[in-house]
């Protein structure tokens, strides 16, 4: 609901959502009709069947022509979502290995260059506060890293000054006064 919030009041009218997984990020999406475009890009062809399905029991007037699911990876140009205003990368990082992620910049920062770019990721301090998470483990078996608010803010504001990008930070959840929120969002614009 906060990455639909703040791609809402970027004023976009065209939304990739880059790593969409099952389609739950653009069913929020296709209730704005404020979205005239959304684009759903994910390496995995099973993810984007169910993302198809979960769209398809949408009863939205001309939802097929605002929607568009794309089989494809994050590192690689890819110009069938290049025109997109806005992009949405949630919990999306850190499932690449960590020596990608220049690769990923170069291609959503750099080549597609959208106006705006939302992205979120699990803050690696409020781990401590999960019972039956083991001390260092991470949230999710295919995360290759999870950051803390500093790596966070740090990878985020060079990544914005390389591509010409402001960037501001918040996070979703109610915030650890010591902690900080569950998870940590950047929001970059040009």
């Amino acid at each position: 609901d906060e990455v639909t919030r703040l791609l809402a009041a970027s004023g976009a009218r065209s939304v990739a959502d880059l790593g969409c997984g099952e389609g739950r990020l653009l069913v929020r999406l296709l209730a704005n009709p404020q979205f005239l475009q959304l684009i759903g890009l994910d390496a995995s062809a099973q993810a984007l069947e169910k993302a198809a399905d979960r769209l398809k029991r949408q009863d939205v007037a001309g939802m097929r022509d605002r929607v568009t699911l794309l089989h494809g990876a994050l590192t690689y140009r890819d110009e069938r979502w290049h025109a997109a205003e806005a992009a949405a990368l949630v919990e999306v990082i850190e499932h690449l290995d960590a020596d990608r992620l220049p690769t990923l910049a170069e291609v959503v920062f750099g080549a597609a260059h959208p106006k705006t770019i939302v992205v979120t990721t699990p803050n690696a301090e409020y781990n401590r506060l999960f019972p039956a998470l083991p001390p260092g483990s991470f949230r999710h078996p295919d995360h290759r890293f999870e950051w803390t608010r500093d790596q966070f803010a740090a990878w985020a504001s060079a990544v914005a000054e390389r591509y010409g990008y402001g960037v501001s930070f918040s996070g979703i959840g109610e915030p650890h006064p010591d902690f900080g929120p569950i998870t940590q969002v950047a929001v970059f614009r040009r």
